[in-house]
């Protein structure tokens, strides 16, 4: 690829400046690499500025980390904000010279198939503004939580229903007044229930398929446990359902003392109505399956697999941990059916928050490095079909640890490590087998 082709050059560009994509270029700085790091908006735009005001890390303080940067506070189990996360994630950038791109979106990618390991550039990364960057290699950053995802039957919802989704919801004062239907019962649809029924608000959630875990369990958070026992992460990852795996319901918290579990459970006993998952929509009535009470035993019973998933492995390795007595559980005693009608206009609801999800948006990437659906295809994990082309953000397999907000140490050293290698064997250093 000629010079005249692109206007700068950077070795590694990295699009998306969240905490993976800036893992990745933290980690390269640990190896004495460059790179360039593209965000459409700002450093943690998405934390910042696309989620709701009292959104809470359930993963807690502790599992803030970067390449070269643990947590240091003295609040390990407190559970920060969104834009505290994207402060920290600020501080790091300029505490660690990462060079970082504001403002700048990224047009479209262009990805020559028959790039060849012999090429400085494998890659013209073209900006909106009219730009041209070539590079070598090219990390994808975007995640899977890019697109929101609401369901086409929203269109068919009486128009007078102000319908927004989690990634607009800011506060209750975003909604007109009114009772509130929530559709999710993942993180936001669970924190969003609990803000909304802590403001008075009357709020029906309607569940689908999730997972409950404890947030604390044996004297250290479940994140602690996953840490320490990865298998935690392939048992209960994912879950097979219809339309595919879904992610879990992450041990998750809104409360303000931030020690409590949150789940359907505990939702139900602050005055949730929970009300089946939805399946069409006719004008002011809405359509649901009668699946409250199964969801909600589902959902006890993967909260209890967690403890006894834990229990073995205590037992098996010897840790030393104190007993908890009695083990916590998801309180059941406020779950009950509601039937397979929910009247919008009956029950005062004026508002509905879809929190049903995101979807990758890999639209600037060219379709032969995607599937029929757009979704990257990948060789492994953070391998993408072309050579020097990585993803940061994606599972591995049956595994969430990559997406998780401390997963960016792991993965962007493992990226760091084959860019590295690249390097050193194109330069001939016999330092090539040591990185490796």
């Amino acid at each position: 690829m000629a010079a005249d082709e692109y206007d700068e050059y950077a070795e590694t560009v990295v699009i998306g400046a969240g905490q993976q994509g800036c893992g990745v270029a933290g980690a390269l700085r640990e190896r004495g690499r460059d790179a360039l790091v593209l965000e459409r908006g700002e450093i943690g735009q998405a934390w910042a500025h696309e989620r709701w005001d009292s959104l809470r890390i359930g993963s807690g303080n502790h599992s803030i980390r970067f390449p070269g940067r643990d947590y240091e506070g003295d609040d390990p189990y407190g559970c920060p904000s969104g834009p505290e996360l994207a402060r920290r994630l600020r501080r790091y950038v300029t505490d660690q010279g990462l060079r970082v791109r504001r403002h700048t979106t990224v047009r479209t990618v262009e990805c020559p198939p028959d790039a060849c390991a012999g090429d400085d550039v494998r890659f013209r990364t073209h900006l909106a503004s009219g730009g041209v960057i070539g590079s070598r290699n090219l990390v994808a950053a975007v995640g899977g939580y890019a697109a929101p995802r609401t369901p086409s039957l929203a269109a068919d919802v009486d128009p007078a229903v102000h319908q927004i989704h989690s990634r607009d919801y800011r506060n209750p004062r975003s909604l007109p007044d009114g009772a509130v239907l929530v559709v999710g019962a993942g993180i936001s649809g669970q924190q969003i229930a609990d803000e909304l029924v802590e403001s008075g608000r009357r709020t029906f959630l309607a569940v689908g398929r999730h997972r409950a875990w404890p947030r604390q369990y044996r004297g250290r958070s479940v994140q602690e446990w996953i840490r320490l026992l990865p298998d935690l992460y392939r048992d209960f990852g994912t879950m097979g359902g219809e339309g595919g795996p879904v992610l879990p319901g992450l041990p998750v918290t809104a409360v303000k003392d931030k020690s409590g579990d949150l789940n359907v459970g505990v939702l139900a006993a602050k005055g949730v109505t929970l009300v089946g998952s939805v399946r069409a929509a006719e004008g002011g009535r809405l359509l649901l399956r009668d699946n409250v009470v199964d969801l909600a035993r589902e959902s006890a019973r993967a909260f209890r697999g967690a403890l006894d998933r834990i229990d073995t492995a205590i037992r098996e390795y010897g840790f030393a941990a104190p007993e908890e007595h009695p083990a916590p559980e998801m309180p059941m005693a406020g779950v009950t059916a509601f039937g397979e009608t929910l009247d919008l206009a009956r029950q005062h609801v004026t508002g509905i928050v879809w929190c049903t999800g995101f979807g990758p948006d890999y639209g600037i990437l060219p379709r032969h490095v995607l599937d029929g659906n757009g979704a990257p295809l990948r060789r492994r994990g953070l391998i993408g079909t072309l050579p020097g082309l990585y993803y940061a953000g994606l599972p591995d397999g049956n595994s969430l640890a990559p997406v998780g907000i401390e997963g960016n140490v792991a993965t962007g050293r493992s990226i760091a490590r084959l860019i590295d290698v690249d390097h050193l064997m194109r330069s001939g250093s016999p330092a090539a087998s040591r990185a490796a």
